[in-house]
């Protein structure tokens, strides 16, 4: 087997590549000065099991057009399987039509994917299970709430005086099943309204007990906006300390300001997607999903 890492998120495919006791293949990523790229493939993958690591986060076409270039040149280089491991998939909220006129995103890029060759795809925590039907591979849907039910049992909390809270309705599926990795810990959810023009979130009432300690639960964290209607609402109900934990740190515009001048106490996110420096908070804490992808390889 070789793995190959596109540039998006390379120190992620560094920890996968070595809980596989692997290192990364050769891939060399060329610029031209109108910007431009030319991929090229340093290891030989003739009748290889290959496993490619590229997460689409922004700039989201640019690193679309980079994995599809890598999985073209492996697939011309005769690799006998190619694995895509996209932890974090671009235009995954894209999944239908929300108003007449638009694109469905998510199986266009399904539809080029699989036109490349792909055997495979792994992923986290994926907006919804039409993006799985938009594929005819098999697609290995993981999930990070084991990595989060770990942290939260180590922090030792009464499961009495805490709640588990879904942002949105379209999370409580989630919630649940983090409820029961918990020992049954008490959920809820905010019902809210997005306004699909401006996108404005607001919180309408929670359904649930709201405890001392509040667990605000998401599959990402976009501009931050969704967290902070939430944590003030969780305040205004009750709650004394909140703590969000949320997959994709997608952090676009002023979320880490946002997010760092917000009530909660601390912020929880997976490496699906890397965060660089200027990007980082004092409240962020980042969790790392690498094993978990690397014994999904090994086990498929």
């Amino acid at each position: 087997m070789k793995i190959f890492s596109g540039t998006s998120n390379k120190p992620l495919a560094e920890k996968i590549a070595k809980n596989l006791n692997l290192k990364l293949s050769g891939l060399e990523v060329f610029v031209f000065p109108d910007k431009e790229k030319r991929i090229r493939i340093l290891d030989k993958v003739l009748d290889e099991d290959v496993v490619v690591v590229q997460s689409t986060s922004s700039p989201t076409d640019e690193n679309y057009m980079q994995l599809f270039f890598i999985l073209d040149a492996l697939k011309r280089n005769g690799a006998k399987s190619i694995t895509a491991v996209i932890p974090y998939f671009g235009y995954q909220r894209q999944d239908h039509m929300f108003r007449e006129g638009e694109a469905v995103s998510v199986k266009v890029i399904a539809e080029i994917l699989k036109s490349l060759g792909i055997n495979k795809l792994i992923s986290i925590d994926l907006h919804s299970t039409k993006i799985v039907e938009a594929f005819n591979v098999p697609v290995v849907h993981l999930s990070s709430l084991a990595v989060f039910a770990k942290i939260i049992k180590e922090k030792g909390w009464d499961k009495d005086s805490v709640i588990l809270v879904s942002p949105d309705m379209g999370g409580v599926r989630r919630i649940k099943i983090l409820s029961g990795m918990l020992n049954n810990m008490p959920y809820g959810f905010i019902e809210k309204n997005r306004n699909l023009e401006t996108g404005v979130v607001t919180a309408e009432k929670i359904t649930g007990k709201i405890g001392k300690k509040a667990i605000i639960v998401d599959d990402m964290i976009s501009s931050g906006k969704t967290i902070t209607v939430a944590s003030d609402l969780l305040k205004k109900n009750g709650a004394e300390e909140i703590y969000v934990f949320a997959t994709h740190p997608v952090f676009s515009e002023n979320a880490p300001k946002i997010l760092q001048d917000s009530m909660v106490e601390k912020v929880y996110v997976a490496d699906t997607i890397f965060v660089p420096e200027e990007k980082r908070f004092p409240k962020l804490e980042i969790l790392s999903v690498s094993e978990m992808i690397a014994n999904s390889i090994k086990s498929n």
